[in-house]
């Protein structure tokens, strides 16, 4: 009984992770011709105060941008927004076929529709956008930033694809994100020529669930006078563990090869560059790391700590050994934060939070910059 307790509270975790507490199990349901129907979402503010640089995204998330050379910067800036608001519907037929369609307001910088899920399922087989299958929420730690911790278990986006799940395994083709750094413009035409590739394992045994995944996929270029391409990997590994009714701990790790696009907040602020072109036209391969620990306290009567620390590190040694080091010095190498939040849950499908934040970034230049931020967030689920 209590093996089946601690496996249901961490799957319940991961739900909430994946639907921003908006969990399903709140949605205003109903039935019609055998359709079963549920219009779920919710309504948020966030707010935000930069201590330091205004470092603030849409929804108040926290970015990177500009953070390796803020000592000059002004201080203190205060701001609220309700982008991360949304909305979804989600639709069961008779015959057990799964249609969802979701949407926020970040869109175009905020305030616009954004699609975020639009997908039909049956059987197993998937057609359309939702989370890509090269990422898991097992390891992630809840926060109030949007956007969260650097080193999640990869991409932690959603992209089109076509997957197929049988059991614990599930295999997918998705849209490819192709990232190429390259001084003489080659970059501007970065060219797909093959879906990315992933396969992922995804389970729970008693009080651990798990996650590990990998994904292939092709990164070059062609300007019409020069062309190349490199294949780059990816994999990642996921823990969350239920030490009792009231604590867990989680964590992630990260390698890539020629897809640091999907190494979570490698870049200037989401992914780097998965390779470079050098003098010679040929398409070189970046590699990265990184990874991410954290551990929930639930205290009971609806309130909870969450703290957790994410980090990731991009190797740009071979690249400014073939570029120079002016091609290279303002690309971020060591992206860091750690996030602290207390969450209260004052009555059903309310959730009030506040979050401390200490963001950290280093350039290849050696030029680095931190700063701290507080986060407030109010959200009313339906």
């Amino acid at each position: 009984m209590q093996s089946n307790k601690l496996r249901m509270a961490i799957r319940s975790t991961a739900a909430v992770a994946i639907l921003g507490v908006a969990a399903q199990a709140n949605a205003v349901s109903f039935e019609t011709g055998g359709y079963e129907t549920d219009i779920y979402g919710y309504a948020r503010l966030g707010a935000s105060y930069d201590i330091d640089s205004n470092q603030a995204l849409s929804t108040r998330s926290g970015s990177y941008t500009g953070l390796a050379n803020n000592d000059d910067a002004p201080d203190g800036h205060f701001g609220a927004d309700a982008f991360q608001s949304r909305i979804g519907l989600k639709t069961v037929t008779p015959e057990g076929l799964t249609m969802n369609v979701e949407g926020d307001f970040r869109g175009s910088g905020g305030g616009a529709l954004r699609l975020r899920h639009a997908y039909g399922s049956y059987n197993g087989v998937l057609m359309g956008q939702t989370w890509s299958n090269y990422s898991s929420f097992v390891g992630n730690t809840a926060t109030l930033d949007f956007d969260s911790l650097p080193g999640y278990a990869g991409y932690q986006s959603r992209t089109a694809q076509a997957r197929y799940t049988t059991g614990a395994l599930s295999f997918s083709l998705e849209d490819p994100q192709n990232s190429l750094l390259d001084p003489t413009g080659a970059a501007a035409d970065t060219k797909d020529s093959l879906p990315a590739f992933t396969a992922r394992l995804e389970d729970s045994q008693g009080g651990l669930s798990y996650s590990a995944a990998i994904l292939a996929h092709q990164v070059g270029y062609d300007d019409g006078t020069n062309d190349d391409s490199s294949m780059g990997f990816a994999t990642f590994g996921a823990l969350k563990m239920a030490l009792s009714d009231m604590i867990t701990i989680q964590g992630t790790v990260s390698y890539t090869d020629g897809a640091n696009s999907y190494l979570y907040r490698s870049g200037e602020n989401f992914g780097a560059a998965s390779a470079y072109v050098d003098a010679s036209g040929d398409v070189e391969t970046i590699s990265g790391y990184g990874g991410s620990v954290g551990a929930g306290f639930n205290l009971g009567d609806g309130r909870s700590i969450n703290i957790g620390y994410g980090i990731v590190t991009v190797d740009w040694d071979d690249a400014e050994d073939d570029l120079g080091a002016a091609a290279v010095a303002d690309q971020s190498e060591t992206n860091s934060a750690i996030m602290a939040n207390y969450q209260w849950t004052p009555v059903k499908n309310v959730m009030m939070g506040v979050e401390y934040q200490f963001l950290k970034r280093e350039n290849v230049s050696g030029d680095d910059g931190d700063a701290n931020r507080i986060l407030f967030a109010a959200q009313y689920n339906f």
